[in-house]
């Protein structure tokens, strides 16, 4: 990290959760499209007072690991941070320093965010602070991830190249303001200049940053798609709010989706 490297030397690791026991909080840091998989996995890991702690991009994993361990252990978290895995055990971190945001599924504060804040922030390098309505967090990092990671991954570009140039800006402002529409539409009250306050955040990201989905299916990775752009067209639908800009990104990446995910070849 641009703000000092460390080594987290005497970690204690194990493939078998079942192993370790009850613990207090859990972390969960897979993708998105892992969530579930991953609650299941941790079940054994979940006493009667463990706090269980989402990271995922998107606004659905949260409800995916409730609905397998129960809504009463989940706190939702919000984070702002660009790093990458460049190899086994080696994190690249660059910008800003990571930022959380965490808060109870039903809303109002609850001395264990707290807790947890406190815990994190106690962490070199991080800042976290309870959310007010930690839904309207999720959907205001959703708008601006899956329309960077969206146009990222179409065009291939970084956001510095994307924001820098008349088409690529308008496509990244016209997926907002369709998500904007759609969590609108889903009662979700996202502040009334928050395609604005985003390209703001554009404007300000670092030139040559790219997203983590973006990266993931230019490697030929297994991507966030379905649950971002993706879950944009979905929840449009059910609402009935068009989404033509992240169809159209949809359509035009889902065939590497499935070929990442071995379901066809070419």
């Amino acid at each position: 990290s641009q703000h000092g490297d460390f080594v987290a030397s005497s970690a204690t690791a194990t493939d078998d959760p079942a192993t370790a026991g009850v613990v207090d909080c859990v972390i969960v840091g897979v993708k998105a499209w892992q969530a579930a998989e991953a609650a299941r996995a941790i079940a054994p890991l979940v006493g009667p007072a463990t706090i269980v702690v989402t990271l995922q991009n998107g606004v659905e994993a949260p409800d995916r690991v409730a609905e397998v361990l129960g809504r009463e252990h989940v706190v939702a978290c919000v984070v702002k941070i660009i790093s990458m895995v460049i190899g086994p055990g080696h994190i690249k971190h660059v910008g800003p320093g990571a930022a959380l945001e965490l808060g109870e599924l039903a809303g109002g504060p609850s001395a264990r965010v707290e807790a947890l804040c406190e815990t994190f922030a106690s962490c070199k390098g991080v800042t976290a602070r309870v959310s007010a309505d930690i839904r309207v967090a999720l959907w205001a990092k959703f708008l601006l991830i899956a329309a960077w990671g969206g146009v990222g991954s179409l065009t291939r570009l970084p956001i510095g190249v994307i924001r820098g140039g008349r088409e690529p800006r308008a496509l990244l402002q016209s997926c907002m303001r369709e998500i904007e529409l759609v969590a609108r539409a889903n009662d979700v009250r996202l502040p009334p200049t928050i395609v604005d306050m985003t390209t703001t955040c554009v404007d300000n990201l670092p030139a040559g940053g790219t997203s983590s989905m973006q990266r993931d299916i230019i490697e030929g990775k297994p991507s966030e798609l379905d649950d971002l752009n993706g879950v944009v067209i979905r929840l449009g639908a059910a609402v009935a709010v068009p989404t033509p800009t992240n169809d159209l990104i949809y359509a035009g990446l889902v065939m590497l989706e499935r070929r990442a995910r071995g379901e066809i070849a070419f």
